[in-house]
């Protein structure tokens, strides 16, 4: 089974998350991927903070998680995907952000369990598998 990790899942990887990391090591590394936009949600809310050594931390962390895990590609089959969810969910008057249906566009293109800790926001997304690592 493959599995790909939200921004959520990423920051509490970063945080040590004892429950996460040991899933996570549960299974072969291949089985797990990331996609860009996660890397850039978790950038981004790096650079928002103050320079301070709590910054440098979070910032080492994510270097060193990211050098680790597999990238998902963004793929044509991920941006077919990615307007199949977001039309889908604007018929529905269920609208989610654009880096959230790109995160899922990219499980589903895959194949993959979104691995979310926020799975009852990602589960309006039809046919896309979730699953909890952080209880």
């Amino acid at each position: 089974m493959k599995f790909v990790l939200d921004t959520n899942v990423f920051s509490e990887m970063m945080k040590g998350n004892a429950k996460v990391l040991s899933r996570l090591r549960s299974i072969p590394k291949s089985d797990v991927s990331v996609p860009q936009p996660v890397l850039a949600e978790i950038a981004y809310g790096i650079e928002r903070l103050p320079k301070a050594k709590r910054r440098d931390r979070l910032s080492e962390r994510h270097a060193r998680i990211s050098e680790e895990l597999p990238r998902a590609p963004w793929t044509d089959d991920v941006t077919a995907h990615f307007g199949e969810i977001k039309a889908a969910l604007e018929r529905r008057g269920e609208r989610i952000e654009d880096f959230d249906i790109a995160i899922a566009a990219h499980a589903r293109a895959a194949n993959a369990v979104l691995v979310t800790a926020n799975a009852s926001h990602m589960d309006r997304v039809e046919g896309l598998r979730v699953e909890d690592w952080t209880f």
